[in-house]
């Protein structure tokens, strides 16, 4: 079962109804009253799909009212949390470990080991650099989010 087949399961057991559709909005897909929107007119694979349908789960878990206004603060904070979410569920720290022992050694190589697409990783990427800094260590790796990103296993 790929990564999206799973977050369709989570959904219909947290009875929450996920349609492809063609919306008329630029959005990529929306979640309001426990039912997910995908655009079929935007989302071509199956990495796409599980990206936008993690992000609006992470929407479900997370979210209350209408936040399409980014201008606001707090719906700006609930969009970020959001993503977090979604990140850390597609990605996280120990699948980007996953993918450096793999021998992935870009973000292309990286992000096809991890079935999501090379903007939703750099888009994780730039979130982990603002919730972690510089680095992050974990067991003995450190992953480096500046100057660039790399990954060194300390027991090297």
């Amino acid at each position: 079962m790929n990564s999206y087949e799973k977050l369709l399961s989570e959904a219909d057991d947290n009875n929450i109804i996920v349609r492809e559709v063609p919306l008329i909005s630029n959005s990529h897909g929306l979640y309001k009253n426990n039912r997910i929107a995908l655009n079929r007119n935007k989302l071509n694979t199956i990495s796409e799909k599980a990206c936008v349908l993690a992000e609006e789960l992470g929407h479900h878990y997370t979210s209350y009212g209408n936040i399409l206004d980014l201008n606001k603060v707090e719906n700006s904070k609930q969009e970020y949390k959001a993503r977090l979410m979604a990140f850390d569920r597609l990605i996280g720290l120990r699948g980007i470990i996953n993918a450096f022992n793999a021998n992935c050694k870009t973000i292309s190589e990286m992000s096809e080991y991890l079935n999501v697409t090379e903007i939703f990783f750099k888009e994780a990427l730039e979130c982990y650099k603002s919730k972690y800094g510089v680095y992050i260590q974990l067991d003995n790796y450190v992953i480096y989010f500046l100057p660039r990103f790399s990954i060194v296993n300390a027991n090297y």
